[in-house]
Order: C-alpha cells, then structure tokens, then sequence
C-alpha cells in the first residue's frame, strides 16, 4: 500500500462502495471476487485431495511391499539366507525380507474367495508398518505353525473370526495319473489386519515362511527378496549399486516400477486438473476487466473533475489499480482461508454430507481407501495464491490505461 498516497487509497476504496445507481457495477464486482475466491479454494482443495491421495497410496503401497524386489528368472529364489545377510550390508538398505507369493482360493463352508497368500517369517512382519500396526490384537503373536494373518474385509467376505478354520486351495496341485490334484490345506485364523486399502485388506492372506515352502512346494527357496531402504525416492539409485553384487539369474524391480502406471496416471490427471481448475481463476480475472471497464465509463465525469483539479494521469492509473486489485487481494485471500480450512477438515465435511444426504461419498471399493485423504502442499498453495494476486493485478492494466488516458475536455462536454 506505500505505492498509493492517503488520496489515491480513499478514492480507490470510495469506488468499491458502489452508490444506488451504480448498483449493477457493484454486483459485477462482488461477483468476480466470488469467482476468484471459489477458483482459488477449489484449485487448493483439489490439489490437497490429490497429493493426499498420492501420499496415502504410496505409504500403505509402501507399508505391505518392499521398496525393490529381487526376483530369479527362473521363479524359484535359492540361497536367499546368504543374499539376504549380504544385501543387508549394503548402504541405504534397512531391512530385507524373504517372501514367498502366490494365488489360492480361499474357502469357509459355502463363502469362498479369491486371495494372495504370502509366506513371511514372523520376526520379518515389523519390516511391514502397515500390517504390523493394524493388526487385531494377539494376531502378531499367533502367527506361527499353520496361523495365518488375513485383511479384515477378506475375513468378513468369509465370515471368519479369530480361531476359526480357513481352507485354502490352490491351483498348482501335485500331478497324478489322474490329472493334476490342487493341493488343498486347512489353516486357522490367527487374527486380521486393516491397513486401510480396500485392495489389500480384501484380498491378502499371510502365512509363515516355512509353512508357505510347504505348501507351495519350495523346499529350500522363495519367490522373492523384499528390500526396504532408509529413503523411496532413492530407490533406484541403490538397485543400480546391487546390480554387481547379484547373480545374472536375477532382476531387481523397485517400486516406481512396480507401480509406474498408477502412479503415473495420477501425476497426468493431477496435472491436467490444475490446467482445468486455473481457468476458473482466469474467468475470474476476465470479470474483473468487463467490471473494471464499465466502472471506468460510469466514473468518467468523476475522472474529469479530478484531472481538472490537478490529478495526474498516473494518480488515475494507480486509483483503478488499487480498486481493482482489492477485489483480487480480496477474492484470493478469502478463497485461501476456505481452500486451506476445507482441505484441512475434509474427511469431516464427508462424513457431515454423508449422514446429511444419505449417501455414501465417497465409497472405498472404488477408491481404495476407507477415509478421504488430504494433504496441504505449501509450496503449492503459496503458487495458486501468487498466481490468483497475478491475474487479479494484470487484470487492472488495461481498465486502468484507459481512465488514465481519458480526455476531460471529452468527458465534460456532454456534460
């Protein structure tokens, strides 16, 4: 505000004070501070949803799989003790886990579902934050022998509890004259895990280490080493180092490729939203112009009078900037607060929608997750904020030129 003098600043703010027979330039006004304000909030609270979304998947993506993976080409993983105590003495690494992974048919009396079993020793389950932290109470401590560790929406598919038996069939039997037999084996439920991912809890079944050899048929292998390393994003960088380190027999796959369509399609769709959004803030702007241009040509006998008591044309300029630019000031940092306050209380405004209209919002067979996620990016925000203050201000110039270059001899003559 030290740009503008005590005179400049009490005309600017004079002429935002709209008199009765200017009512409809004032509700153009108020309407493109509206508009600026709800582009802005929505550009923050989209985005908040976005990055949420992307963070959420990632950590619970993140809390079940490894960050890289070791595979054999030839599908069986021998020797893995030693690989394993090797890899551990590599720089970057925290924890490596040997796994066993395969599909099954999960039955209990009549229910039946499709599942992944994977076979992990049990000292290795804290390796895995998301299932170690949300598993039922005791189920970490049962889970030996022929216990298995299953996701809680899987359990109620099957009508299963702690304790109760879970028959698991699969595929790759044992070859006979007969054809081949599935090899089919009663387990019992040493409890649930709920990582909040609809994916994994509906579909995922644990087992120890040596009972999945058995029932896998792997003597002395796995299917794959799990790596966990201090830091994803340098993921990989340290799977090129243990490129020299590994037999040729094996491939190393980290989690961004693991998961690079996915993740991939939310970078392009979170991109493209902010293209789409922004508009919203530049239609904004352009009733700012379309408000500012009638104001200068309601105000023009005013913009006389003043020129004619000594105002200079950069006087004029700068009074229509600063009335311009306070709708802008105004709409941007008002669409900040309830961007940021919306998108800091989002999962509560869904559940208040919810109960309200009665329907589910947001429901997680679809998204994947049990809550909506949200998380505010201040580099983000501070971007929407300077680019709303930016195309407010660049949407004064030209309304403001032109009451600067105003003739007063023009103005008053038809006075």
């Amino acid at each position: 505000m030290i740009l503008f003098n005590p005179f400049e600043r009490m005309v600017a703010f004079r002429y935002l004070r709209a008199r009765r027979q200017e009512g409809f330039v004032s509700v153009i006004a108020i309407f493109s501070l509206l508009g600026i304000a709800l582009g802005v909030a929505t550009l923050i609270i989209v985005m908040s949803v976005m990055n949420g979304f992307r963070a959420e998947l990632l950590g619970r993506i993140l809390g079940i799989n490894g960050h890289m993976a070791i595979f054999s080409n030839t599908g069986e993983l021998t020797g893995f003790d030693a690989m394993a105590q090797r890899l551990k003495n590599e720089k970057g690494i925290v924890a490596v886990v040997p796994q066993i992974e395969g599909q099954v048919m999960a039955t209990n009396h009549s229910r039946a579902s499709g599942a992944l079993v994977r076979g992990i020793r049990a000292q290795d389950l804290p390796a895995l934050p998301s299932v170690a932290s949300h598993a039922s109470p005791g189920a970490l401590a049962n889970f030996k022998d022929d216990e298995v560790l299953m996701g809680v929406r899987l359990a109620q598919k099957l009508g299963l509890r702690q304790g109760d038996e879970v028959t698991l069939i699969s595929p790759q039997g044992n070859a006979t004259p007969f054809g081949t037999v599935p090899r089919i084996k009663t387990y019992h439920l040493a409890g649930t895990f709920d990582v909040g991912m609809y994916e994994y809890d509906s579909s995922i079944v644990f087992m120890p280490l040596e009972a999945a050899q058995l029932f896998f048929n792997l003597d002395n292998a796995v299917s794959s080493l799990e790596l966990f390393v201090d830091d994803p994003d340098a993921s990989r960088a340290i799977a090129r180092n243990l490129i020299g380190i590994l037999p040729q027999t094996t491939r190393i796959v980290d989690w961004q490729q693991q998961n690079s369509s996915f993740f991939t399609a939310i970078q392009v769709e979170r991109n493209v939203m902010f293209l789409i959004l922004t508009l919203i803030i530049l239609v904004a702007a352009f009733n700012i112009i379309s408000s500012m241009i009638m104001m200068v040509k309601d105000k023009g006998h005013d913009i006389a009078i003043l020129r004619t008591m000594g105002a200079t044309r950069g006087m004029i300029l700068r009074i229509f900037v600063l009335t311009g630019a306070s709708i802008g000031i105004i709409g941007t940092f008002g669409g900040f607060a309830l961007g940021v306050a919306f998108a800091t209380n989002i999962e509560t405004i869904r559940q208040f929608i919810q109960r309200l209209a009665g329907v589910n919002v947001f429901d997680p067979t679809i998204y994947f997750l049990s809550q909506m996620p949200s998380k505010v990016d201040p580099m983000e925000v501070t971007l929407v904020v300077v680019m709303g203050l930016g195309l407010s201000l660049l949407a004064t110039i030209y309304p403001s030129w032109r009451a600067a270059r105003l003739d007063p001899v023009e103005a008053l003559r038809y006075e």
